[in-house]
């Protein structure tokens, strides 16, 4: 009897896991090929699931609302409804034939307080870490240091399998100094397109761009110093003139530099520092001086990350990232809630003060030297943009700069405006 296995996707660089939303078809319901068979929701984003075959929904494994890593087997189209089937079976088959699907790799702890390779930043209070025996031999094997894994078991005991997780994540590092790696995602063949995030976010902000720019380019996506895997030496400040070298140091020929709002000022200096290795520029919601409102809630950002649950920040931050049009759709504000918290979770509060040390710095410093960029550059200008308000005079001030505004759109635009920002790239990047 022919089946059709249905799995978790993996939709993006940087996607790890998925939630089940819904299941379109009932048991029992015929599928035809292309047929959407799935939703499913992953990085702030939810995608529609088409069937790779023909056949009869015969068994669901995983139901609506639970979240499972990439491969994990979902459900199983069968020829008919009446032949003989052992959903049991065909699953201990498939993990027999698959494999298991890969753990989801080791989630970072509490923002203030989650300690960071290559930092001495302090560890939970209240009591020695609770590891089991297994993970502790492996990741003493593996030359890892178990305090710097956050455990999946009861009560945050590190398991084997974290520490497995873990030690996947850190092969994905890149060296760009002595003693310091940074978590570089690849993927694609091509011309090398690097993306670099904003301020307190990882590459998964890019998750859409990233997936679709993969099909045609050689997608690099680097996370900076304390953010994810990457290291985090203990240092009073991150400059941005520093992360413009590391971005330098992981690219081995001229890329094309997309870069949002901290990351966009990365791809300015980096531009400036380093234009051998520059193709050209994507900024979205750039900016060279920060606001008034930006020094604010940067400060915020940083305090309320030492005090509170990553939800509680990702709720403080929702109407600052997007715009009102977006926060009054229910749907979309929840699963962008979601994913936020996931995200905010991968930088803990050390890093936000120094990454906000480092702008503080940088801001005022390079207004003048927009004239002397000269490569073909794209700025992407979000209407409804309530921290970086100057991408207009920016654009005005880089030669030949083509200027795109998405009316209404908040900062976060590579999230709220996914497709818009994905179609300017493509045609930035094709002309």
């Amino acid at each position: 009897m022919e089946t059709t296995a249905i799995v978790m996707p993996k939709l993006g660089m940087s996607m790890e896991e998925g939630t089940v939303i819904e299941w379109p078809r009932s048991l029992g319901e015929h599928v035809e090929k292309g047929q959407t068979v799935l939703v499913i929701e992953s990085e702030k984003n939810e995608a529609e699931i088409e069937a790779t075959g023909a056949g009869v929904l015969r068994h669901i494994y995983v139901e609506p609302g639970e979240t499972v890593p990439c491969k994990t087997l979902l459900a199983v189209l069968t020829e008919d409804a009446e032949a003989p089937f052992d959903a049991e079976s065909y699953a201990r088959q498939y993990e027999e034939r698959e494999g298991p699907a890969p753990k989801a790799a080791a989630p970072v702890a509490a923002p203030s307080l989650a300690p960071r390779p290559g930092s001495t930043d302090a560890a939970p209070s209240g009591g020695r870490k609770a590891v089991a025996p297994a993970a502790r031999a492996l990741a003493k094997k593996l030359g890892l240091d178990v305090l710097q894994v956050a455990g999946s078991g009861p009560g945050g005991r590190v398991v084997r399998q974290d520490v497995e997780a873990y030690a996947a994540a850190r092969e994905r590092l890149t060296e760009v100094e002595a003693g310091v790696s940074l978590e570089l995602l690849r993927e694609g063949e091509g011309a090398p397109v690097l993306f670099l995030p904003g301020f307190g976010t990882d590459v998964s902000s890019f998750a859409t761009q990233t997936q679709a720019l993969a099909e045609r380019y050689r997608v690099l996506a680097l996370n900076p110093r304390g953010v994810g895997h990457s290291d985090a030496p203990e240092l009073p400040s991150y400059p941005v003139e520093r992360a413009a070298d590391d971005a330098a140091a992981v690219l081995d020929e001229p890329a094309h530099l997309v870069g949002a709002s901290l990351g966009a000022a990365t791809a300015i200096e980096l531009a400036l520092r380093h234009p051998d290795k520059v193709r050209s520029l994507a900024l979205i919601t750039p900016f060279t001086t920060r606001s008034a409102r930006l020094h604010a809630v940067s400060e915020a950002w940083a305090a309320v990350a030492a005090e509170a649950a990553p939800e509680t920040l990702a709720r403080f931050l929702l109407p600052w990232l997007f715009s009102e049009d977006f926060l009054t759709h229910d749907t979309a504000r929840t699963r962008t809630l979601r994913g936020l918290t996931q995200t905010v979770a991968r930088v803990p509060a050390p890093t936000l003060q120094r990454s906000r040390a480092g702008l503080e710095s940088w801001s005022g410093t390079r207004t003048k030297d927009l004239a002397d960029l000269c490569v073909p550059t794209l700025v992407l200008i979000a209407g409804g943009d309530l921290l970086t308000p100057e991408g207009e005079a920016l654009a005005t001030a880089i030669p030949d700069a083509h200027t795109v505004l998405i009316a209404g759109a908040g900062h976060a635009l590579a999230v709220e405006a996914a497709e818009s920002v994905t179609r300017s790239l493509r045609e930035h990047l094709e002309g």
